[in-house]
């Protein structure tokens, strides 16, 4: 592969990852129900609204769940995909294929997403853990609904709160036994062509 095709996966793979990244920051807060007036949710808010407001108007909502969001996430990973084989390799792959990788990178997106947030709340309760913080109390709304269930399961143990660490083992497995087969999956229909 050129330099220039390296430079240019590079950035279809990054501007596509960050704004997959920002719709699915979106699904998750309306998901959990979060505070959408905290500037973090407003500023994703606005640069989701332009794709998202015209795809709400085709595809509607099932029982609380943005439907129009997780479509515009499989469509724009599987736009990245299709950019990124073509820029790489000059060919398109196979579209059952290339969904499949979509839907397995999606997974695994949001795992590695969610271990991100669950990082973050963990160092930022030891820095700052009862401040007028818009981040870490953002960050708690959209983890509380993962570690609530976990902290009632385990006993008390003395003050100390391991269901960061045990969400985190759970997500780390969720990579590893769903999205890993799903993208092997995938790349066996890529190869089958």
């Amino acid at each position: 592969m050129s330099y220039l095709a390296n430079a240019g996966v590079f950035l279809v793979d990054t501007l596509f990852s960050l704004y997959i990244m920002a719709v699915m920051l979106r699904f998750i807060l309306a998901l959990v129900r979060a505070d959408f007036y905290n500037p973090i949710s407003q500023f994703l808010v606005k640069i989701t609204n332009p794709l998202l407001i015209p795809l709400r108007r085709v595809i509607p909502g099932l029982a609380g769940i943005d439907l129009a969001a997780i479509v515009l996430m499989l469509l724009l990973q599987f736009l990245s995909l299709v950019l990124v084989s073509l820029i790489a390799y000059r060919v398109l792959p196979g579209v059952a294929g290339l969904l499949v990788v979509a839907a397995g990178t999606l997974i695994d997106t949001a795992a590695t997403l969610y271990l991100v947030l669950l990082f973050i709340q963990f160092i930022l309760s030891w820095v700052q853990p009862h401040g007028p913080n818009p981040v870490l109390y953002l960050i708690h709304q959209v983890n509380e609904p993962l570690l609530r269930p976990v902290r009632r399961a385990l006993p008390p143990m003395g003050g100390l709160d391991f269901s960061i660490m045990i969400v985190g083992i759970g997500l780390i497995l969720v990579k590893m036994l769903v999205a890993a087969p799903i993208l092997d999956l995938g790349a066996s229909l890529l190869q089958a062509r």
